[in-house]
């Protein structure tokens, strides 16, 4: 799993059958700040995810890929490889709170 930012969304309308209906959301995976560690920062990749959760631009979202995208009811029959599966309210490290 990770945490990812949604900053884009992904209209298609020629898809497979069983893609019909689901959200493609862009999202841009972040990672604690290591010299700080009390914020976020980009890794500078965008990839494309199935929202199951109904997220929002500009949400931080929990994400998974491979496998386990297809272990929920909602996406065990597609042909998915990136899955949003939580919307974050907040992040700790230690004692702190991470700003998102």
């Amino acid at each position: 799993m990770f945490i990812a930012k949604v900053v884009g969304s992904v209209v298609s309308t020629q898809k497979v059958e069983t893609m019909v209906g689901h959200k493609l959301l862009v999202i841009e995976p972040y990672r604690v700040n290591p010299e700080t560690r009390t914020d976020m920062v980009t890794t500078g990749r965008t990839l494309i995810a199935i929202d199951t959760m109904g997220a929002g631009e500009n949400e931080y979202v929990l994400v998974v890929q491979g496998s386990s995208a297809r272990m929920t009811p909602e996406t065990k029959n597609l042909p998915v490889d990136t899955v949003i599966i939580g919307i974050i309210d907040s992040v700790r490290v230690g004692k702190e709170n991470v700003t998102l």
